[in-house]
């Protein structure tokens, strides 16, 4: 199997950041002038989220989200590659995490189902620590 199909994925997470990014700024600079107050007004999150309509803040937190938990499976999408043991049951599961993630972030981003997010959240991280650890009883068993 060519190692260099956990990018695949990789890259689509990444790109999902990016594209809530852009959906994050495209609600809330509207809504900013809506509001009609001066930017300054919107100096730290907790004065943008008293400010602004809660709907126009999920992608932020969304936004947030998304540097979070997904740090650990690039970190582990990498190590895989340099250490060769890319297969296609690693493939399957961070193509899992990438589908669960978009899925999470389409919730979170319009109607904000809270359990309906929490379940794909809690999904797609089930997928990482499956990934973890079978990467690292591959490592231990390297050593033994």
């Amino acid at each position: 199997m060519n190692g260099q199909a956990i990018f695949l994925p990789m890259l689509a997470t990444m790109s999902l950041t990016a594209v809530v990014w852009f959906y994050m700024y495209a609600r809330r600079i509207p809504a900013m002038y809506r509001v009609g107050l001066v930017a300054q007004t919107y100096t730290t999150p907790d004065k943008t989220v008293e400010h602004l309509p809660a709907e126009v803040n999920y992608s932020a937190n969304n936004f947030k989200n998304l540097c979070e938990l997904p740090i650990l499976f690039y970190g582990l999408c990498l190590y895989l590659f340099v250490t060769q043991n890319v297969d296609a049951v690693y493939i399957a599961a961070a193509w899992s995490f990438f589908a669960l993630r978009t899925l999470h972030s389409i919730v979170h981003c319009t109607k904000n189902i809270v359990m309906l997010r929490f379940y794909l959240y809690v999904a797609g991280a089930l997928a990482i620590w499956f990934m973890l650890g079978r990467a690292l009883i591959a490592a231990i068993s390297s050593y033994l």
